[in-house]
């Protein structure tokens, strides 16, 4: 490196006005404005020390360096005394006008003593002159106590001890020490210190606690981009996040400011000083004169470094400011002073470098090149870690930079409705609104604000100034009202005011529709986890179909947000969506029909001894269920939200098995005889026996040494009249003939064992055994595990949505999926999507299974349809169910009309209810005739 001969140094002095500048924009740009004012006038006074420095004469340094040590220590000693305290450490003088930090003058002390003693070689008796001056002001700054800085001032005298020549086997002890010493500073160190450690070292710091200032640090860098956020409206209240931003983390706050490129330009900055300061060392006449301007370069670079680094969260938080472009009156000061002292070394080199008292190499300090080279690198290291934080995660942090300073207050969505096929509503929302305000916002408005909403919600002042005095939340619910007044309160507009719907939910029919409909309530961590997007509170359904068309039932909630400073404190509006309501939801459900159907289930439990039915009413061409019954049922209207407890607990008291269930979906239990026309359907599609082939009757069957009973004594029968009559030995043959794998195979088809496919959660399956699930279930299959099969009993277990889907399936010979929800949107606008009806495989085969089921209807067990205006084809069951009360009877019945073409499904259960015919009969028999009567004029 060629020394530069000009008696000034523009650069220099250019990068220290640059510094000066980009830390003035940097609080200018933080709404620190008294600030960067007073920065600007201290630059000033420091570039008019500055000059007066550059005049000194080398030959003064020595005594310049002794006076500012003396200073120092003095102080020192005052402030220990006196001095201001923060943080627990006391670390400036308060004069009034302005504070001193005797800290900082110590370190341009310990670089001009130290040059001074050194400059005429190294002898030992000066290395321990140096140690000992040295001690001095590095005690009194630990015991102050203030480590950062201490540490500070011993790297400044190792760095001149260096730079002397110092021969290192002296320095190693010192090193040594200084790594042995390093566990026990942990003794010394403030609680804030411990922290600043911890988190650095620790990946999961609480970004709201311990790590907030790391956080921000990076946030701040890296959602600036290459020109910063300083221009937008909203950077004075971004600029609150970050701490310290004018001191310890300007580098982070310029460049969250002014961007990347104003970082780039500090370090740029720093880097100019380090080299000028490295040429004027070597251009020095004399040894003290190198060893100060190299000192200075030195102290720059490694203030400068570090105090990045912290920035960047490369190094714990030190509170290590750079000098003249952080804010700091003593810092800027003694930094233009030792800008100074480097313009005057070099001036002094380059106009008298006649009388140089001793060659270059002597006088050149030891490795200030690969210093200024160190420092360098270290700053385009730091600088390109800055640019790959932007890229690789500035969208991340710039959401992260808009969205801490804003609070937002959910305003819930207006639940959609649900209506009949007619229109007519089954779940509304209540008429009833909250009434909240933006507590601290609201608080701080006038009196007369206050008074007016006092009067509007007909309470006291007083008592809306003690709802007022909440615990810091950002809102404060203050009541529910009813429309009209919830209108005079959105009239009067007054500011800070949010009136939104309760969403508290209605249910006009309460125990008829509860089964179906469900109801709603606040999410909780499941609802959260299966839907990561709910709010915190956000109501749901969590039953039936509220919660099965929940997504477009809820609508979408809107906010309103409120800027907040650091603490939480509102400062003023932000964005406000209004929230969208819901999709109104229409239903294939006749209200009429459902009506009858519950009626006609209810009175046949009660009068048969029953503990719970269930009725479906199903169009068996699509599959729309018109009506879908279950009893006992409960009042979803006592769920609110918010849920009424006492309503809650009385109706929980005393209830019958399964209240909460929809027992057409969710009880499975022995289907019984219904199931004669599965195994009927299976041998059809197989031909195993024809359908006109007689088999023996009676009043039981004997198979492997059991007997396997009839419900009463019958004749001989064909498949018709097995059928008709319901004989169950024709069907114990018939299942021994066609074996469990025949059967089930044309069962699955049937849906029997599987879901329905119904737009209803928590649906159950049934179960249909064979030999191989059975016994992978740890069961036996027996013998006369088939016979029972035959006619519905043992391995099978349907729901009566099973049965229905298989009744009509029969009759049609297609499957349908079964749907209560229409269409959604404002006048069915959006019709639901169906599944198309399924054609059975063996379809055409079962002409003989549909003439049985008609002669049932017609003059059979289910002989009382023969009375309706239509043909019907029908299937009655009685099983034997160890969990029904009473006999263990389950009553059955499922019917189709007309036969010939069938339009509708009915089928019905009653546990514990006995004979099917005679049950639950009268149910599918009076929902049909209600069917018929209402659709006869469309024939």
């Amino acid at each position: 490196m060629k020394a530069d001969r000009r008696p000034s140094d523009p650069w220099l002095v250019t990068a220290a006005v640059a510094l000066v500048a980009l830390g003035a924009l940097n609080m200018l740009a933080a709404g620190m404005t008294s600030l960067a004012v007073r920065h600007l006038i201290l630059a000033a006074v420091g570039l008019g020390v500055m000059w007066v420095t550059s005049r000194m004469r080398i030959a003064a340094l020595g005594r310049f360096g002794w006076i500012l040590l003396t200073v120092s220590v003095v102080l020192l000693a005052i402030v220990s005394l006196v001095g201001i305290a923060t943080k627990g450490a006391q670390r400036w003088l308060d004069l009034g006008v302005f504070t001193v930090q005797p800290s900082e003058i110590a370190k341009l002390a310990l670089v001009l003593v130290p040059a001074a003693i050194l400059a005429g070689g190294y002898t030992l008796a000066r290395f321990a002159a140096v140690l000992a001056v040295a001690a001095v002001p590095v005690v009194m700054v630990a015991l102050q106590p203030d480590l950062s800085t201490a540490v500070v001032l011993v790297v400044t005298v190792v760095l001149m001890l260096v730079l002397a020549r110092v021969p290192m086997l002296r320095l190693l002890p010192l090193f040594a020490i200084g790594i042995a010493s390093l566990p026990l500073a942990v003794l010394f160190l403030r609680p804030y210190q411990l922290e600043r450690i911890h988190v650095f070292l620790s990946s999961d710091a609480d970004p709201q606690g311990s790590g907030w200032a790391a956080w921000q640090a990076d946030i701040a860098i890296g959602s600036a981009g290459w020109w910063g956020l300083g221009r937008q409206a909203d950077y004075g209240l971004r600029a609150e996040y970050l701490p310290e931003s004018e001191h310890d983390l300007a580098f982070a706050s310029v460049v969250y400011g002014w961007g990347l490129a104003a970082g780039l330009a500090v370090a740029v900055a720093i880097a100019v000083i380090v080299w000028r300061a490295a040429v004027a060392a070597r251009a020095a006449r004399t040894r003290e004169g190198a060893l100060v301007a190299a000192g200075i370069g030195g102290l720059f670079g490694i203030h400068g470094a570090v105090s990045i680094a912290q920035s960047l969260s490369l190094l714990p938080h030190t509170g290590m400011p750079i000098p003249v472009f952080s804010y700091g009156g003593t810092a800027s000061i003694v930094g233009f002073v030792s800008i100074g002292l480097v313009l005057a070394v070099r001036r002094d080199g380059v106009t008298r470098t006649l009388w140089a008292t001793e060659s270059a190499r002597q006088r050149r300090p030891r490795g200030v090149s690969t210093g200024a080279v160190t420092v360098t690198a270290s700053l385009v290291a730091m600088s390109m870690f800055a640019w790959q934080l932007q890229t690789a995660h500035g969208a991340e942090l710039r959401a992260t930079s808009d969205t801490q300073m804003l609070r937002c207050i959910r305003l819930p969505a207006e639940r959609g409705h649900i209506l009949d096929r007619g229109g007519v509503p089954v779940a509304v929302n209540v008429a009833e609104y909250t009434v909240a305000v933006v507590a601290r916002m609201f608080a701080e408005r006038n009196a007369a604000v206050h008074d007016e909403l006092a009067a509007l919600l007909g309470i006291t002042p007083d008592r809306l100034a003690e709802e007022l005095r909440g615990d810091g939340e950002l809102q404060v619910v203050l009541a529910r009202v009813g429309p009209e007044q919830a209108r005079r309160i959105v009239d009067a507009q007054l500011p800070w005011v949010l009136v939104y719907p309760t969403g508290r939910r209605q249910y006009p029919q309460g125990e008829m529709l509860a089964s179906v409909l469900g109801y709603v309530g606040i999410a909780d961590e499941q609802d959260m986890q299966r839907r990561p997007n709910l709010a915190l509170g956000s109501r749901v359904g969590k039953a039936g179909l509220e919660r099965q068309y929940d997504a477009l039932l809820r609508g979408i909630d809107g906010k309103q947000c409120v800027y907040v400073d650091p603490s939480g404190r509102p400062v003023g509006t932000g964005e406000r969506i209004d929230p969208v309501r819901g999709y109104d939801l229409r239903l294939h459900l006749d209200l009429g029909l459902q009506q009858a159907a519950t009626d006609l289930l209810a009175q046949a439990v009660r009068t048969s001894g029953g503990d719970l039915g269930a009725a479906v009413v199903m169009d068996a061409k699509t599959g729309a269920v018109l009506a879908l019954a279950s009893v006992p049922g409960y009042d979803n209207n006592i769920y609110g939200p918010p849920v009424d407890p006492v309503a809650l607990a009385a109706q929980t008291e005393g209830t019958g098995p399964g209240r909460m269930l929809n027992h057409a979906v969710q009880t499975a239990v022995p289907p019984g005889s219904t199931f004669k026309i599965v195994v009927a359907s299976a041998n059809a599609a197989t031909h195993v026996l024809s359908p006109d082939a007689v088999l023996a009757g009676g009043a039981a069957y004997t198979y492997g040494g059991h007997t396997f009973a009839n419900w009463q004594p019958m004749g001989p029968n064909s498949l018709v009249g097995a059928l008709q009559w319901s004989d169950n030995v024709y069907f114990y043959q018939l299942a021994e003939l066609l074996g469990p794998e025949r059967i089930a195979t044309t069962a699955a088809e049937l849906g029997v064992g599987s879901r329905s496919g119904i737009d209803l959660p928590s649906e159950s399956e049934g179960f249909l055994g064979t030999p191989e699930n059975v016994g992978s279930i740890g069961g036996t299959w027996y013998p006369g595990s088939t016979l029972l099969m035959g006619i519905g009993q043992g391995t099978v277990n349907a729901t009566p949505m099973q049965v229905a889907r298989w009744t009509a399936g029969i009759a049609s010979g297609a499957m349908v999926t079964p749907r209560l929800a229409a269409a959604y949107g404002p006048a069915d606008a959006v019709p639901l999507a169906t599944v198309a009806p399924h054609r059975l495989s063996f379809a055409d085969e079962l002409g003989p299974v549909r003439a049985g089921m008609r002669a049932s209807a017609a003059a059979g067990t289910a002989g009382q349809l023969a009375s309706l205006p239509v043909p019907a084809a029908a299937k009655t069951g009685t099983a034997e169910d160890p969990s029904a009360p009473g006999d263990g009877l389950n009553a059955w019945f499922s019917a189709v009309v007309p036969a010939d073409e069938p339009e509708v499904v009915v089928t019905a259960l009653v546990r514990g209810g006995g004979f099917g015919s005679a049950t639950s009969g009268p149910v599918v028999k009076g929902l049909l005739e209600r069917y018929l009567a209402h659709t006869g004029g469309d024939r």
